[in-house]
């Protein structure tokens, strides 16, 4: 590597993101709507009566966005590339978890209404793509394998900086030697100060150990779960107690770059759909702090667990209808009430060991600090235009 990009470094590689290509029956662009289970999880029909996210920019840190893209055409701002090498639009490995994400928060359709196509929680926000991480199919991985480096905080505190309301981290170092990083965590609180809202996946570590994913155990930082379409806690979904709600994470529709769609899980299309809320709600009530739409988001989550909270599901489903009734009665907060500190009870001595787990896969081996927080295993073909679906498979070579 080039001393430039050591300097840059990776701050997260997709360590999860096998996509395959499987035999599919191929499906009209009008038959994806109604596959999209998540938007009436979320109660969008209500949430949409009072806004579709007009005037809101969300940050998407991933490995890039299909500004191109049909459903996604005229909602991606320009950004910024913290990378600098590796795969370039045109590619197989570009771009391809970016655009899913950006496509779960403000994809607006295509077609004679923008009926077709796949639509997003906020599709009236604006995306601000950031460059951070590389694909698991992008070669150059391997050339920054060990490096974690400071791509991550420096895409945080850039996207503060470009005054973006949401910040979406759908990434996550959950490997045996996760850890804060200080410039990260910083980056976390700067941003907080800006009145950016943050939000991460919180790992998809459920069946390795629950292991505590960064950054979504950040102070500050709403940390989403992943359900199945029965609300039930997905078992790949990482239990801790940063978890601050749950969203959709199994079978999710998602655009990609080659105009294809697919159906995905992980908990980063669940952050992604909480990105899409905190996007909403921020519309419609602008001087609103992040704490307090963590808090909102928190108090009106719907089928929350006995208790009232719980690690694997947090405070329940996100219901940004609720939180838009809940917000009327708000009044704004001091911004400076929007940073947040270590609570000794969560942060003290830190989570016990665990039993080391069998080694993974190696396509699932952590790079560039392991940080990855979507699996795309078995991908489904749902669309592409007029043509056959593929049937061709296609591996990462992790």
């Amino acid at each position: 590597m080039t001393r430039a990009r050591r300097r840059h470094g990776i701050a997260a590689a997709l360590a999860a993101t096998a996509l395959a290509l499987l035999p599919a029956t191929p499906a009209r662009a009008d038959g994806i709507r109604p596959q999209q289970w998540g938007l009436d999880a979320l109660n969008t029909d209500e949430a949409w009566r009072t806004t579709k996210g007009a005037g809101i920019t969300v940050a998407v840190l991933d490995t890039g966005v299909d500004d191109q893209h049909p459903d996604l055409l005229g909602n991606v701002l320009p950004g910024k590339d913290f990378i600098g090498f590796g795969a370039t639009r045109g590619d197989r490995s570009w771009a391809r978890h970016g655009t899913a994400m950006a496509g779960i928060i403000a994809a607006h359709g295509h077609g004679p209404g923008g009926a077709e196509g796949v639509m997003g929680i906020a599709p009236e926000a604006k995306i601000l793509p950031i460059r951070v991480i590389l694909e698991s199919g992008d070669q150059a991985r391997d050339k920054a394998r060990n490096s974690r480096g400071t791509a991550l905080a420096q895409g945080i505190r850039w996207a503060a900086d470009q005054g973006a309301d949401v910040i979406n981290l759908s990434l996550g170092d959950d490997s045996e030697s996760a850890h804060a990083e200080a410039g990260e965590d910083a980056a976390v609180q700067y941003a907080l100060s800006k009145g950016a809202v943050v939000v991460a996946s919180a790992g998809n570590g459920g069946e390795k150990g629950d292991r505590v994913s960064y950054p979504a155990a950040y102070p500050g930082v709403i940390a989403v779960t992943a359900v199945d379409r029965f609300g039930t806690h997905a078992s790949f979904s990482t239990r801790r107690w940063y978890a601050t709600v749950n969203a959709p994470g199994v079978d999710v529709v998602i655009p990609d770059p080659d105009q294809k769609y697919y159906q995905g899980w992980g908990t980063s299309a669940a952050a992604a759909f909480v990105s899409g809320a905190a996007a909403l709600v921020r519309s419609a009530y602008p001087a609103l702090t992040p704490a307090q739409i963590k808090r909102l988001l928190a108090d009106t989550a719907r089928d929350g667990p006995e208790g009232g909270r719980d690690d694997a599901k947090g405070h329940g489903m996100a219901d940004p209808a609720a939180a838009l009734r809940a917000a009327a009665k708000l009044r704004p907060e001091d911004p400076r009430t929007a940073t947040a500190g270590y609570d000794e009870k969560y942060f003290g001595p830190g989570p016990q060991p665990m039993e080391a787990d069998a080694e993974p896969a190696d396509w699932l081996a952590p790079a560039a600090g392991g940080l990855g927080a979507l699996v795309l295993a078995g991908a489904v073909v749902l669309w592409r235009g007029a043509r056959t679906a593929g049937a061709q498979r296609y591996d990462s070579p992790g």
